[in-house]
């Protein structure tokens, strides 16, 4: 990875630590929030025969993470687009 500038490398770590932590705190509202803390609220709706809350906690919280791991990706190559460090 080579960046033109200091400035540009210090811009794309900034750009990457904010990816990181937005993503982080969807799964852990998907993950803890919707699986632990409002179970109750959740498991008054029904999702495919399971209640909502439970199934956050078993399904839900593995599928948004691989979401977030392929959006992650996509994010990423754009970023190194705008940066020049692409490796295409």
């Amino acid at each position: 990875m080579a960046f033109k500038n200091e400035g540009d490398q210090k811009a794309y770590w900034k750009d990457n630590l904010s990816l990181l932590f937005k993503l982080l705190i969807v799964w852990f509202v998907v993950s803890f929030g919707a699986g632990i803390i409002f179970v109750d609220a959740l498991n008054q709706v029904q999702f495919f025969g399971f209640k909502l809350g439970f199934w956050f906690a078993q399904q839900g919280s593995i599928y948004v993470f691989v979401v977030l791991i392929f959006y992650y990706m996509k994010k990423m190559n754009q970023l190194d687009k705008k940066y020049g460090v692409d490796e295409e």
